[in-house]
């Protein structure tokens, strides 16, 4: 019998998790934190279409999970006061589902989509009229008896959220009018998120424990309250409720969250480059079989975090292990590389 997987920790979400993340979520465009050019730019996106008393064109979302792609768009949908439905592409599996869903839009109504690139081929493509001219054509009948029917929409928006917008078809990409990718936070925009998160909870946490926990949270808001909600637990059961940057440090390593904000999957993953394919080149085909995991979680939860720290790196010929993963696993440095980097130098 095959050895069952533990979830991912930190990366697959529970209920609770999914409850307290709606509940923690800014409502309005001044309580977003960091993102602070995607966010201007948005304001006069909406601003703009408000004075013209046009409907906001199609936005999509790109960026790594957790950012704050969903919560944007219910802001935007509370921003302009309008009704958001939100379904994601993997849940629309046929026209009909999408069908169903744009008929029933009123005007200046939002669709959000998340995890758009997943949307199937033939679902897809209704959505190209109904972007473009707010129509979409549908066949009845069949062979001979066919009759193309063309349906008026009301005019919406439609916000899309991807992680991997690589994926988009590029009939689809171009069809939306602004483009926004978001970026993990510094430290300070996690800090700031979490002392308002902590006002919301009624915590008592200190500038320490704030910047302890914001250090380890990956850059990711997501991530953040999470485990300021897990050191709450730690302390609330272990420390008479103090939450200081000594509690805070003692909670996280309890959950496997090292210094450096790494995971027991993303040590798993540095590891396994280090120890059994020599530091790399390895193809993520391969590193996903040895691991036991899905591509997808390496490439959407795992890589992005791992390459914006430094400690991995893409090549053509696969993912390789940097001199700061070597130095993090207290590992020496291969020579052979250390003279590939002398000579590039």
């Amino acid at each position: 019998m095959a050895e069952e997987r533990k979830p991912l920790l930190l990366t697959e979400e529970a209920e609770e998790d999914r409850i307290f993340g709606i509940s923690l979520r800014p409502q309005k465009m001044e309580e977003f934190i960091g993102q602070k050019e995607l966010v201007e730019n948005l304001k006069v996106a909406l601003q703009a279409a408000a004075k013209r008393k046009e409907t906001v064109e199609h936005i999509l979302f790109s960026g790594p999970p957790g950012l704050g792609k969903t919560s944007l768009a219910h802001i935007i949908s509370h921003e302009t006061k309008s009704r958001i439905t939100s379904t994601s592409g993997p849940a629309l599996t046929r026209p009909g589902d999408l069908i169903g869903i744009l008929t029933n839009l009123a005007s200046g109504d939002i669709l959000f989509i998340d995890e758009i690139h997943r949307l199937p081929k033939v679902v897809e493509e209704f959505l190209y009229p109904a972007m473009e001219n707010f129509q979409i054509d549908f066949i009845i009948d069949k062979g001979p008896y066919a009759k193309t029917i063309k349906f008026n929409l009301k005019d919406f928006t439609l916000i899309g959220a991807t992680t991997r917008a690589g994926l988009l078809t590029t009939a689809l990409r171009e069809r939306f009018g602004l483009f926004h990718h978001l970026n993990f936070y510094e430290v300070e925009d996690i800090a700031q998120i979490l002392r308002r998160s902590s006002k919301i909870l009624k915590l008592s946490v200190d500038d320490g424990g704030f910047s302890e926990i914001a250090r380890r949270s990956r850059g990711t808001p997501r991530v953040a309250n999470r485990l300021l909600r897990r050191v709450r637990d730690y302390a609330e059961v272990k420390e008479k409720g103090k939450m200081t940057r000594e509690v805070a440090e003692k909670a996280l390593s309890a959950l496997g969250i090292d210094s450096m904000g790494l995971n027991d999957v993303d040590r798993r993953v540095l590891r396994a480059i280090l120890d059994f394919y020599d530091g790399g080149p390895v193809g993520v085909e391969s590193l996903a079989a040895t691991l036991n995991e899905e591509v997808d979680t390496l490439v959407d939860v795992v890589e992005p975090y791992l390459l914006k720290i430094g400690f991995l790196k893409r090549t053509p010929r696969g993912r390789e292990a940097t001199r700061l993963s070597y130095a993090h696993f207290q590992k020496s440095y291969p020579k052979e590389l250390q003279g590939e980097l002398f000579q590039k130098k």
